[in-house]
């Protein structure tokens, strides 16, 4: 299993209550597919700036169309530019390929819009090797499960990785404190618009 598709598993874990945003999931996915490159060697950071090194792996499709991606981006892509890109509805995607390969099961529509239901995996053998890596302290997986919403880790996130990795890290962190400000801009701004129409 690649590390993407370890935090996906995780997160589809019916054991696990917490509400994940998708956004946050979707940017911790695509950050996971750059550590997942850097492993196989089809990628190496110029500082921030993305350098393919090599064909895309073979066995994982996924993992294959983000090396196409990489390659379609053209030179001078940041990591923060890859994590936006990509990262656009990426846990969806990640949700509906483990769905159709038999990893999870499909998930259950709820009447109430506001209730999510959880399944169980299709395969719990690949869902617990995922939780077990991520509570075994591994670093990598830790912090995009933490970054992700799926666990709380502190600063010692990143200790002993190589310089590559944390600034991937580093960024998609950087990239969740984002998009958690622009979600909060967007909530002020409708609760002042409701505010106007009610004459507060």
């Amino acid at each position: 299993m690649t590390t993407a598709r370890d935090l996906a598993l995780v997160a589809a874990d019916p054991r696990d209550r917490t509400i994940v945003e998708q956004g946050d999931l979707s940017l911790a996915l695509a950050g996971a597919e750059l550590i997942d490159l850097l492993d196989a060697e089809a990628l190496t950071l110029d500082g921030t700036l993305l350098v393919p090194a090599g064909p895309a792996p073979a066995g994982d499709r996924l993992l294959s169309e983000a090396a196409q991606w990489l390659a379609d981006g053209g030179p001078g892509e940041t990591v923060d530019d890859w994590l936006w890109r990509r990262g656009r509805d990426l846990a969806g995607r990640y949700r509906t390929v483990l769905e159709e390969e038999g990893l999870v099961e499909p998930e259950r529509r709820s009447r109430n819009p506001l209730r999510r239901e959880h399944t169980a995996p299709a395969d719990p053998s690949a869902a617990r090797a995922a939780e077990e890596r991520r509570s075994s302290g591994e670093p990598v997986l830790g912090a995009l499960a933490a970054a992700a919403g799926l666990t709380e880790q502190g600063g010692e996130a990143f200790d002993g990785l190589d310089d590559e990795r944390t600034t991937v890290l580093a960024a998609v962190l950087q990239a969740v404190t984002e998009l958690a400000g622009e979600r909060q801009r967007r909530t002020i701004e409708a609760a002042a618009f409701d505010n106007i129409w009610r004459g507060d």
